[in-house]
């Protein structure tokens, strides 16, 4: 699952999820109008301040007033909380950072539906004889906002499952949720509708179309693992189509261990580069060739099988596809035309790619051009082809990359918001809002290793496919 906890969640137990849309719409526009007036009220109170107390007292009530609303989302569970877990990751572009940091409080929001009512839906869903195949685990060793996992085993061959059960009519809500949520946003004065909102507020409903669609995520897991069977480096999932159906999905059970996992953290060196080189190469392989990216950046849907044996290769265990994004030619071929032209250090080129892909517009001025271009060509800062394009405090004494000591993503933010250019930004394309979390999270997983390798050698390969051929 996408936002699912580690197996030890203590998750509270409930009966039921609320999924009737005129409780739940009800509930949610009584909450808008309630955060609405009291932000009304708060600027009038403000009226006669200065503008710098005015402001701090504005932030101080938005975030008052997403903080009770996230209260109130949090209570509906089902769709609405993904809804808004969602929009916390991606709606930094729409919403004020009040909003965004109040909505990453409902990841911590887990509630697992009782067993009863879990075994009343696998009757549903696989009917008695299926059923009987397995041995079910009342408890679940995941549970998340729109279903939970449990693990099963096969009795005619021992084969351990892991069995995605969604809960009752969350599918049927997503619609009806999504235009709850952003009704209440706008209710609450907490967004501004527009063009660009309404784009961006239907690729989320794609999204989480996508989400429940579990024969969907059956389906791409049976692909990605179909595309990753020679690579030793990765395991996916086999998929148990007999035990799966649009609100099911089986597959088989892969322990390893988080990221973060102190086992992990301890690996020497040369094993955590192992594994972050994989994880970078496996994101070019799924944007140069693939065109298909696994757009959701949560460490849940990463485990780390370390190699049993000496000389045994440690695994990235991929776990979740149900977030999976395929990318029209029409995006992909621009956004690589401009890595390249950021590896090559083209600066015209990749403001020429920026203004294609509706970045910038050809009538900025050309200082503030100049610096967006520059800022994109600084996120391949650990993908440089020469040393001298790095600062000296990110190089080990070998001239590598260090991945964690670097700090890039928070480097790039501060120069970006020192500049010119949050006057003339404008919303990037919808595709580029999902694929820039992807790569955020890449980096970061990289980063969480604490990696230490340079990257060009990995790009090249899929910068300039013919060379790397011919040199092998």
């Amino acid at each position: 699952m996408s936002d699912k906890p580690d197996a030890k969640n203590n998750a509270r137990e409930v009966d039921r999820i609320k999924t009737g849309s005129f409780e739940r719409r009800l509930s949610l526009t009584r909450a808008g109008l309630v955060a609405g007036s009291r932000l009304a009220g708060n600027m009038a109170a403000n009226l006669f301040k200065s503008r710098e107390k005015r402001e701090e007292s504005r932030r101080e009530a938005l975030s008052r007033q997403a903080q009770y609303l996230v209260e109130e989302l949090g209570q509906l569970k089902g769709s609405v909380v993904k809804i808004g877990q969602v929009m916390a990751l991606y709606g930094e572009h729409f919403l004020p950072v009040e909003v965004t940091e109040a909505l990453h409080t409902l990841e911590d929001r887990t509630t697992a539906l009782g067993w009863s009512k879990i075994h009343q839906v696998l009757l549903q869903e696989l009917g008695a004889d299926k059923l009987k195949e397995l041995d079910v685990l009342h408890e679940p060793i995941g549970a998340a906002s729109l279903g939970q996992v449990h693990r099963a085993r096969r009795k005619s061959d021992g084969r351990e499952l892991c069995l995605k059960i969604q809960y009752p009519g969350v599918a049927e809500a997503v619609d009806s949720d999504l235009d709850s949520v952003a009704r209440l946003l706008k209710v609450a004065r907490m967004v501004s509708f527009g063009p660009d909102f309404d784009e961006w507020l239907e690729e989320v409903r794609a999204m989480m179309h996508r989400e429940v669609n579990y024969s969907l995520e059956l389906e791409t897991t049976r692909r990605f693992g179909e595309m990753l069977k020679d690579d030793d480096r990765f395991v996916v999932p086999d998929v148990f189509p007999e035990y799966s159906t649009s609100h099911v999905m089986a597959t088989s059970y892969e322990p390893g261990l988080g990221v973060t996992h102190a086992q992990v953290q301890e690996l020497s060196l040369a094993r955590r580069n192992h594994l972050a080189q994989a994880a970078l190469e496996l994101f070019f392989r799924e944007l140069f060739v693939w065109g298909e990216l696994q757009t959701d950046p949560n460490f849940g849907n990463y485990r780390i099988r370390l190699g049993a044996n000496p000389g045994e290769p440690d695994r990235i265990v991929l776990l979740d596809f149900g977030a999976v994004q395929k990318y029209p030619d029409s995006f992909i071929r621009p956004v690589c035309d401009m890595i390249r032209a950021s590896y090559e250090r083209d600066l015209e080129r990749v403001i020429e790619g920026a203004v294609k892909l509706r970045f910038m517009r050809r009538d900025w001025p050309a200082s503030v051009l100049d610096e967006f271009g520059k800022v994109c060509m600084a996120v391949l800062e650990p993908l440089a082809a020469e040393a001298e394009d790095v600062p000296e405090f990110a190089l080990n004494a070998d001239n590598e990359y260090c991945w964690r000591r670097s700090d890039l993503p928070t480097r790039i933010a501060k120069r970006a918001a020192k500049s010119a250019i949050n006057r003339y930004f404008q919303i990037p394309p919808k595709e580029f809002v999902f694929l820039n979390r992807k790569l955020v999270g890449v980096y970061t997983f990289v980063s969480v290793l604490d990696a230490e390798f340079n990257g060009s050698a990995i790009l090249e390969r899929y910068l300039y496919p013919q060379t790397a051929v011919q040199g092998a």
